[in-house]
């Protein structure tokens, strides 16, 4: 391919067949060229055998004198249409154009490859086109009314020398440009243009063929969008000597300008604004210009919006055109002139209020006697709005009961006075807000409590919901003008303006009913002042010395202000040293006590004195805590935690204030040992398989012991990483009293943990993983018995940790598959030789047969 790679010169496959006196283009572009990316291009022409210079892209001497003329006046020239292709344009051709035109491309090229040059045959044909339009005027002039019908007519007709065949599309003006509407092509099919394609597909639009090479264009049903300037476009094509269809020449006539008289339908009256049970008169006018015979059918339509539809409005009354009306009671239609048609709905209702509208169609007879629809308006809404009768009252709100304390009971009556023109199809219901007043130039907030409709059915808003399905809220009607309001227990949140909105209804004529008018009664103030709470919490140690393993008593007295009947939960917390690992954040909650005198253990957790603290209630304003046989690890600031609760409603207690007293401190002074931790390995790096010892040593100091006076609860912890920076995991642990605990362990390696000394304890991780690697540590809780016997806990003790390290021993890992895969290799080696053996011997051995050779006595030459 790259040796046979060239520069590429085209032009169209020739003869072009071109008609006098047009504009013709003859395209000519070069590919697969080197050098740069614009090409020029030379043309010349002959009509016999030598060629005369035309026209070049870069150089202005090119031209030969014969056509210097012409180019100068722009009647030949080239036009650029790419990089790589020209368009040789002349115009008004003539038959002296007739010939051979060449296509030439200097060389950019690095060697010489391809065609540089390339020709085209150009015949000239006289032209045998003709169009024109009617034979009485060349251009007509039509008025007609909507849905009516026209036809309009033009001939074509071509004696060109060619086989070509003829393109007609009727066109329209509508503004400054011409739109298609309907086409026979040259390939003998109809073509709609834009936006005709269902008109035609119905048969609105034809376009049809006849005698004397006439074309005639029909639409059936005439709207406004077909009036304008009607014209026959009739082009000429021939068929290429590559078979695609090119265009020759195209011609235009002008055939009639037609106006369609638009026909409207209107209501009389604007906007209309009528009395409850007063009449309703609407007017649909049609305006038509139709001086024949035709007949209308109308219909009124209602609708809430006016932007409805027809298939979402109400029909109300119709009226076909035979001037039969539908049947109903109260709506009455009646033909008032020949274009007028008049609505009349009597005892008008507030739903009533509305949009109407009326639709009519025009309908014409047929020659056989039937009736066809030529058009049909629909008329712009009107709005219509009826004003109800409103009654005539008064609202009035007054406070029957108001709250002087918290959870006290608020009563509010909203009474109806000075009622008058009132029917007895009117019916009252009651709206309760609340509306807190705000600091400043704050916009208030309006929140509904509840209201009831016309049945008097209570719906609850969002901010009594809950409280009217406890029963706090209560909404009742005492009478038939007062509805009553009533809070059981009035809280610091419900301080705030109350207003009632009393809602007047009228019964319609479906028994419905229609809120007609709302009345605001003036607001009323609940408030009642209040003090702050105040709660003063005061513990106090009854005993000041004492020593570890005695009982630990302290007090706590309460005393409170502007709180009504108060009852007190007390909480007892300890903040502990931040040494002790069991509670690193510093605070514990012990036990508390509440309201109820109900006692709970908190965070309590030492399962062996879970009977070793008590709080009780001494008197309403004084409560005792003891805690018995006390710890070293007990050492800490001890408070009272007293949350005060008063009273709520329906039996409830709601919190009023929270105190803290002061801190009682317990601090043993003693001189008993001081215990250190240290972790210690003979080999902190093993192989995968070997067993890990790890020793928890602990040493004393200061004051010696027995070691029947000392026990030790161990735990051993481990870290997954080479820096601490992960959660620990328990590995085992060993209580004092010898009880071994393990976790669950995932690998396949095992723990063992036991005391080997009074102060050792070894930890054995048997048949050791990668997994098992990481900072191994031990945590010693030490336990000394006191002179009277009791044993005392010390505080936790941490080791320093130390760093186990599991390495893979590669020959024995290795050793197994070695031996396996010599041992696999030479049974599949024996197994080949074996094979191959076998096969040589019995499956492919082939038996030779030697022809018999015929033992025979030679023949003399003469006996031959």
């Amino acid at each position: 391919l790259a040796f046979c790679r060239g520069r590429i010169v085209r032009v169209p496959k020739g003869p072009l067949i071109r008609v006098v006196g047009t504009e013709v283009a003859i395209p000519c572009s070069v590919s697969d060229y080197d050098g740069p990316s614009e090409q020029n291009f030379d043309w010349e022409f002959s009509r016999d055998t030598d060629f005369v210079r035309i026209v070049s892209t870069w150089d202005s001497t090119f031209t030969s004198e014969e056509y210097q003329k012409r180019v100068g006046r722009g009647d030949i020239k080239l036009r650029r249409s790419s990089n790589d292709a020209v368009e040789l344009v002349i115009r008004n051709i003539q038959p002296a154009d007739q010939g051979r035109y060449k296509c030439s491309t200097p060389s950019t090229d690095a060697t010489v490859q391809g065609n540089y040059d390339a020709e085209v045959q150009v015949k000239v044909i006289s032209d045998g086109l003709s169009v024109s339009g009617s034979k009485a005027r060349s251009s007509t002039s039509l008025r007609l009314s909507e849905g009516d019908s026209f036809k309009l007519r033009c001939s074509a007709i071509t004696t060109s020398p060619e086989h070509t065949h003829l393109h007609v599309t009727w066109q329209i003006k509508s503004g400054s440009s011409w739109r298609d509407i309907l086409s026979l092509t040259h390939e003998g099919k109809f073509q709609p243009g834009p936006g005709y394609e269902e008109r035609y597909r119905t048969g609105d639009v034809r376009l049809d063929t006849g005698a004397n090479d006439t074309y005639r264009f029909s639409v059936s049903q005439a709207s406004s969008v077909d009036g304008g300037a009607y014209r026959c476009l009739v082009s000429e094509w021939v068929r290429g000597a590559d078979g695609s269809w090119q265009k020759i020449q195209e011609k235009s006539v002008e055939i009639a300008s037609v106006s369609i008289q638009r026909t409207d339908v209107v209501i009389s009256t604007s906007n209309v604004s009528v009395t409850e049970r007063d009449s309703l008169d609407l007017t649909c006018n049609i305006t038509t210009d139709r001086s024949g015979i035709f007949q209308a059918e109308v219909m009124w339509y209602f609708s809430t919006s006016p932007d409805d539809t027809l298939s979402d409005a109400q029909l109300l009354l119709s009226m076909d055109r035979d001037s039969v009306v539908s049947d109903s009671t109260l709506i009455s239609l009646s033909h008032v002139d020949r274009n007028s048609y008049r609505l009349l709905v009597r005892d008008v209702d507030v739903e009533d209020s509305g949009y109407y509208f009326c639709e009519a169609a025009i309908w014409v007879p047929l020659h056989n006697g039937s009736w066809h629809k030529v058009v049909e308006r629909t008329s712009a809404p009107v709005s219509v709005v009826v004003t109800a009768l409103e009654p005539d009252y008064d609202v009035f709100l007054n406070a029957s009961k108001t709250p002087k304390f918290s959870d006290d009971p608020t009563e509010l009556n909203c009474r109806i006075t000075n009622v008058q023109d009132t029917e007895a199809n009117i019916r009252f219901s009651v709206s309760w807000y609340y509306r807190q007043p705000l600091p400043g130039d704050d916009v208030e907030r309006e929140e509904l409590l509840a209201t009831m409709d016309a049945d008097w059915t209570l719906l609850p808003g969002d901010r009594g919901r809950e409280r009217i399905q406890n029963g706090e809220m209560i909404f009742s009607k005492k009478s038939a003008d007062t509805f009553s309001l009533r809070i059981q227990w009035t809280s610091e949140s419900d301080r705030g303006d109350y207003f009632c909105v009393i809602s007047a209804w009228s019964r319609h004529r479906n028994n419905s009913w229609v809120k007609s008018k709302d009345v605001y009664s003036s607001s009323v103030n609940i408030f009642w002042a209040t003090q702050d709470y105040t709660l003063t919490v005061e513990a106090v140690k009854l005993k000041p010395f004492f020593v570890a393993g005695h009982t630990f008593e302290m007090t706590c007295k309460v005393s409170s202000k502007n709180i009504k009947t108060p009852r007190y939960s007390v909480l007892i917390t300890a903040e502990k040293p931040f040494t002790d690992q069991s509670n690193p954040n510093g605070t514990t909650r012990i036990i508390s006590l509440n309201q109820d005198s109900v006692v709970r253990l908190e965070d309590w957790t030492d399962q062996t004195r879970v009977d070793g603290v008590v709080l009780e209630k001494v008197q309403e304003n004084e409560f005792r805590y003891r805690m018995y046989q006390t710890q070293i690890s007990d050492a800490g600031l001890y408070r009272c935690v007293v949350t005060a609760w008063s009273p709520g409603g329906g039996g409830m207690w709601r919190e009023a204030v929270n105190g803290l007293s002061n801190p009682i401190q317990i601090d043993f002074q003693t001189s008993g040992p001081v215990f250190n931790v240290s972790v210690h390995s003979d080999s902190p790096t093993i192989y995968q398989g070997e067993v890990a010892d790890l020793l928890c040593i602990i040493t004393t100091e200061g004051m010696p012991l027995e070691p029947d006076d000392m026990s030790f609860d161990v735990s051993w912890f481990a870290v997954r990483s080479f820096a601490l920076d992960r959660e620990p995991v328990l590995l085992a642990s060993l209580d004092r009293r010898g009880i071994v605990t393990q976790s669950r362990r995932n690998g396949s390696s095992d723990l063992s943990l036991e005391r080997i000394s009074p102060l050792e304890f070894r930890l054995r991780v048997h048949g050791c993983e990668d997994h098992d690697f990481g900072n191994h540590y031990c945590v010693v809780t030490p336990w000394v018995r006191s002179a009277t016997g009791v044993w005392q806990r010390e505080p936790d003790i941490k080791a320093k940790p130390i760093f186990l390290s599991v390495k893979m021993d590669v020959l024995n890992a290795f050793k197994y598959p070695l031996l396996i895969g010599i041992g696999l290799a030479t049974v599949i080696g024996l197994l080949s030789c074996l094979i191959g053996y076998c096969s040589s011997r019995w499956c492919c051995k082939k038996e030779v047969q030697e022809t018999r050779r015929e033992r025979r006595r030679l023949m003399s030459m003469e006996m031959d």
